[in-house]
């Protein structure tokens, strides 16, 4: 029972999908109007439909990838890599759990769930079987299904999902990725070699590569403190993302100036804990404002 559960758990890439659900609800909160009634239903079926399609996602992803996973020391050890598991019950378990994670959505909306397909296709599609495999910068148009489950959560109260708030959420996760995985990809260089992917510490160097993180980091952390150009700021503005804002470009400039092989992991550290700040500040500042009102 032991070996099955850790091998679902790798499957499915439960931190990662915990980390979708955290920014989905974001965006459902970030939606919620203060005059509408609240029903503990709805974002119980968001939570259980975006764990069943993101978890089907990885489920898929692994499958498709079982040969390279078998390459890197780092993935050996899935299941379907290892063989503990068949690439056609990958297929299976995550095609199950994308119809499952649809039909909760759908529950939701015709929106909500048009989106997580959406996403799917992106991601096990488009990303996987073709920008991943061919294009040193993959992970930029990559990053789009990353950062889709805070709109399939903003969805579920609004079909604006252009709206300053939106696009505001999006932006955030979307510019987030590159440094997240970028960072990654420095540090596990040599398996990404090893398994074929052009990841941009392989094909063009780790000197480029923490240029263009730079890049991004710059541009996330302008985005992050232009928050008050998109959404209602309040105090925890001026206490959480401005000093996590200068924390993060204070992390990358000691990543990028050093050479020891684990400055990566600080900074890492540092940049995916600001983005669980950066999401829940508008989330707390609007809830405080209405309980202020």
């Amino acid at each position: 029972m032991r070996k099955w559960l850790n091998a679902y758990s790798q499957l499915t890439k439960t931190g990662i999908v915990v980390f979708s659900i955290v920014s989905a609800l974001a965006g459902y909160a970030v939606s919620f109007n203060a005059g509408q009634a609240f029903d503990p239903f709805t974002p119980l079926v968001l939570v259980a439909g975006l764990y069943f399609a993101a978890a089907g996602c990885f489920a898929i992803n692994q499958a498709q990838e079982w040969r390279r996973d078998a390459r890197m020391n780092r993935t050996a050890m899935r299941p379907i890599a290892t063989g503990f598991l068949a690439p056609w019950q990958g297929y299976v378990i995550g095609l199950l759990m994308v119809v499952a994670g649809f039909l909760f959505l759908f529950l939701l909306g015709p929106l909500p769930a048009g989106l997580v397909l959406l996403t799917v296709f992106l991601y096990n599609v488009v990303y996987t079987l073709v920008w991943k495999k061919y294009w040193t910068f993959g992970a930029v148009p990559g990053a789009i299904p990353g950062a889709m489950p805070v709109v399939i959560g903003y969805s579920v109260n609004s079909t604006n999902i252009f709206s300053p708030e939106c696009v505001y959420l999006f932006l955030l996760m979307f510019l987030w990725q590159m440094p997240h995985f970028w960072s990654l990809a420095i540090r596990f260089r040599e398996d990404y070699e090893k398994g074929g992917f052009p990841v941009l510490p392989v094909s063009l160097g780790v000197n480029r590569a923490l240029y263009h993180i730079g890049l991004y980091v710059f541009t996330y952390v302008g985005v992050a403190l232009a928050a008050p150009w998109f959404l209602h700021a309040n105090i925890l503005y001026l206490l959480l993302v401005l000093p996590m804002a200068l924390k993060v470009l204070w992390e990358f400039f000691k990543y990028y100036r050093s050479e020891n092989a684990r400055a990566w992991l600080p900074f890492f550290l540092w940049t995916n804990l600001s983005l669980l700040i950066f999401l829940a500040v508008p989330v707390m500042d609007k809830w405080l404002t209405w309980m202020m009102v």
